[in-house]
């Protein structure tokens, strides 16, 4: 397993814990220098915050634990393709590096619908792998959805 698998893999479980919780399953984990420096999952219903993406609160664990908001070195992990809101996050943090699962083709911003992390009018630009584990994390979210689906 490669590491961009085994911190997927941490992803995933943080995505299923957020499922268990009635959230979507979106999981991400920030690492530095080898080491997970933040984690986030989905809490959007349970914060009652539109800001509480899997990312946002992954990289606000993430500037906490390393002293700064400057998150050069940073790589941060994430089952779902970013969306613009916090695709800028990674541009204003300084993100160095951002490995997702599977796309988004209604909300993403990495590529399906604006790619802003490597947007070059921006001063600062997000080295990208897509398709870590993509299969489990669609899975994931169609499972999830078609649960949903089914209650109403």
């Amino acid at each position: 397993m490669t590491d961009d698998e085994r911190y997927m893999s941490q992803a995933l479980a943080l995505a299923r814990h957020a499922a268990g919780l009635g959230e979507v399953p979106v999981g991400a984990v920030a690492v530095h220098g080898g080491r997970v420096v933040g984690t986030g999952y989905n809490r959007r219903e349970l914060d009652a915050d539109p800001l509480a993406h899997a990312e946002l609160l992954a990289l606000n664990a993430a500037a906490k634990s390393v002293g700064a908001w400057r998150l050069s070195g940073v790589t941060l992990y994430v089952t779902l393709e970013p969306c613009a809101m916090c695709a800028g996050a990674m541009v204003q943090g300084r993100v160095t590096r951002l490995v997702y699962g599977t796309v988004d083709p209604k909300a993403g911003a990495v590529g399906s619908l604006y790619n802003l992390v490597q947007d070059p009018r921006f001063n600062h630009r997000v080295d990208v792998t897509s398709g870590v584990l993509a299969d489990e994390c669609a899975q994931l979210l169609k499972a999830f959805f078609a649960t949903l689906r089914g209650r109403k």
